[in-house]
């Protein structure tokens, strides 16, 4: 009997807008923000917890995490470290952290994989995307790690990359906002927040939701960019059933953007 099969299976998968989801997150969320530590036990147990709600709902889960709550290589390049070095202690900032979050789901309960663009065997599979579907299929959180495996490409760009590759249906932008704003909410009090915004407008108004690679791969393979608040306890359990959350960046070539 296939996972489809099972009883409440279909019946969960009905309240779906997204069956299939890439969520990015930032490295900086696993920080505790009372005492720096970098990688903070109670947020990673809280986003496993997150993660495991959207699971038990029948929506198959990727993640990419970003690493900078470790190490940056754009910032070790300005301390004078060469930048494909920095790039590549980056990419391993990431898998540490895909460590972690392979541990804290693990002991939510849920399967998990992770997978990396830089081999270690001992530590975790290569990333081959046959299996990597296989997993998802199977129900398992996939985490992709290590980037693209590249120097100059940003956690961003890998996760485009992987939401196309893997055929998501949306890409999951977790942020610390609620959205993305007509300007830095904390700096400017006026800033509005944008509830749907297309591709050419974000690149245009240069509103650094992603970079530019990064947008061009999902604008190419029609993947919506939801950017919501991942602090917002039940944000990404909306999202994927369909609710209006954050800011949807997707291609609205005869509406105007709207605040």
């Amino acid at each position: 009997m296939n996972d489809k099969d099972q009883p409440g299976v279909a019946q969960k998968q009905e309240k779906l807008k997204y069956r299939r989801v890439l969520l990015k997150l930032s490295g900086e969320v696993l920080r505790n923000r009372e005492n720096g530590e970098c990688i903070c036990p109670n947020v990673v147990a809280a986003m496993s917890a997150q993660v495991k709600r959207v699971a038990a709902l029948g929506c198959q889960i990727a993640i990419v995490l970003g690493g900078g709550n470790i190490f940056r290589g754009a910032i070790g390049e300005a301390c004078g470290i060469d930048r494909n070095s920095g790039d590549y202690m980056g990419m391993l900032s990431t898998i540490i952290n895909g460590l972690a979050l392979q541990n804290g789901l693990e002991k939510a309960g849920l399967p998990t994989r992770l997978q990396t663009a830089i081999e270690m065997p001992q530590v975790a599979e290569p990333f081959i995307l046959r299996r990597a579907l296989r997993h998802l299929e199977k129900g398992r959180v996939v985490i992709f790690a290590g980037g693209t495996g590249n120097p100059y490409f940003s956690t961003d760009t890998a996760a485009a990359l992987r939401a196309s590759e893997i055929g998501a249906n949306v890409l999951l932008k977790a942020t610390k906002v609620d959205g993305v704003y007509t300007a830095d909410p904390k700096r400017d009090p006026a800033a509005k927040r944008y509830t749907r915004l297309s591709y050419h407008d974000a690149l245009r108004k240069r509103l650094k939701v992603m970079d530019s690679a990064a947008f061009a791969l999902c604008m190419e393979n029609s993947i919506p960019i939801v950017v919501f608040d991942f602090f917002d306890d039940d944000a990404c359990e909306r999202v994927v059933t369909g609710e209006a959350v954050g800011t949807l960046v997707a291609d609205f070539p005869d509406e105007e953007e709207q605040t």
